[in-house]
């Protein structure tokens, strides 16, 4: 009896907290909904610009689903590549087949060059059978010199370059830079959130909006010492990567820091803010599945240009959205600061958002 009293408090506990019941039998339908549209989104075509190829050989390409731009003159091929978002590059000269792949996406990358491998070899047995069809023909007419001809015809070798990595460079290598600020993102989103709930349940903050000081001077406040140990948290996280990690880092450290600490800033701000709705550190967790779990999935793990239009509209109200590509551009790419700029300022302008409504959602809790 006393088990079943315990089971009847638990379950009318459960029925009056609405929104963790609804939390605990939608959220996961939510979820494995998103995963659905973005397994099942259509695969990247790749892009690849060609220089004195071969018609037929464009054709093969075309039939294999790459997309193909030619370019009559060319001077240089990298800044072509990175200019018109090329995924790759492919030029012959006679027997020389010189293909460069940017590498950006090692996934795309590689799909890209077993299609041009295979384009190439379909086309180099095309012009085998051509051969052996004119080396008959020879022998029939009894000229001379037919079979060297024959033995001296062989496959062509491609000359592979990256601009990105290289022939060795994995996913992870690319997923890594934005594991480390999605973690960043999460402790810290969790951390404050619950500090700051822990600050309203036991009277705190009651206690100091009861005194004259100004609601943007608390939320500052609360900011500027939670971040601190964000800051913290933020360059021993850094630091662990990629000195004890050996996560792969081409451009500077000190960029990295930097977008890590102004991700740490949207976390803090968002943190506070969300925790405002909550009413118990159980509650903050309920936020978890609703505006954290999401971020990872448009990040960068998943090719945001394959998803649908609509994916790519709620994929760049993402924080982390912005956040993954500074990440991969700086510790991947090796790009510089001006290059991240536009994703630094989009995340300060979410920090900026999260404070002025920090500042407004304190008013309700205002008793004078």
């Amino acid at each position: 009896m006393r088990v079943l009293a315990l089971v009847k408090r638990i379950f009318q506990q459960m029925m009056r907290d609405k929104r963790a019941l609804a939390l605990m039998m939608i959220a996961p339908l939510l979820i494995l909904t998103l995963l659905d549209y973005l397994l099942s989104s259509n695969e990247v075509t790749p892009r690849l610009g060609v220089h004195h190829t071969d018609e037929s050989l464009i054709e093969q390409l075309e039939n294999m689903d790459v997309t193909v731009r030619q370019y009559d003159e060319l001077s240089n091929i990298q800044p072509v590549i990175i200019d018109d978002d090329l995924d790759g590059f492919l030029s012959m000269e006679g027997e020389n087949i010189q293909f460069t792949l940017k590498n950006a996406n090692p996934s795309t990358a590689k799909a890209l060059k077993m299609k041009v491998q295979q384009a190439v070899a379909a086309e180099n047995a095309k012009e085998q059978a051509n051969k052996l069809s004119l080396f008959i023909r020879e022998i029939q007419d009894k000229v001379p010199g037919g079979l060297n001809k024959l033995e001296q015809a062989k496959a062509p070798v491609i000359d592979t370059a990256y601009i990105y990595g290289n022939k060795d460079t994995t996913f992870f290598d690319q997923l890594s830079p934005i594991l480390v600020g999605y973690f960043v993102f999460f402790f810290v989103f969790l951390i404050s959130g619950i500090a700051l709930l822990r600050e309203r349940t036991t009277g705190t903050l009651d206690r100091l909006l009861a005194t004259p000081i100004q609601r943007r001077d608390i939320v500052f406040g609360y900011l500027l010492g939670y971040g601190l140990f964000a800051i913290i948290q933020t360059i021993i996280v850094v630091f662990y990567a990629v000195k004890i990690l050996d996560i792969m880092l081409v451009g500077s450290l000190w960029n990295v820091i930097m977008i890590n600490l102004t991700i740490a800033l949207v976390a803090l701000s968002l943190g506070i803010l969300l925790s405002a709705f909550a009413n118990s550190e159980f509650q903050m967790m309920q936020f978890i599945p609703i505006a954290i779990i999401p971020q990872i999935f448009f990040a960068g793990i998943f090719p945001v240009d394959g998803m649908a239009d609509w994916l790519q509209f709620i994929a760049k109200g993402m924080p982390m959205y912005y956040a993954g590509n500074a990440l991969v551009d700086v510790m991947y790419k090796g790009l510089g600061l001006s290059d991240i700029m536009f994703d630094l300022l989009v995340l300060l302008g979410f920090a900026l958002v999260f404070i002025i409504l920090n500042i407004i959602t304190l008013k309700k809790y205002r008793k004078i």
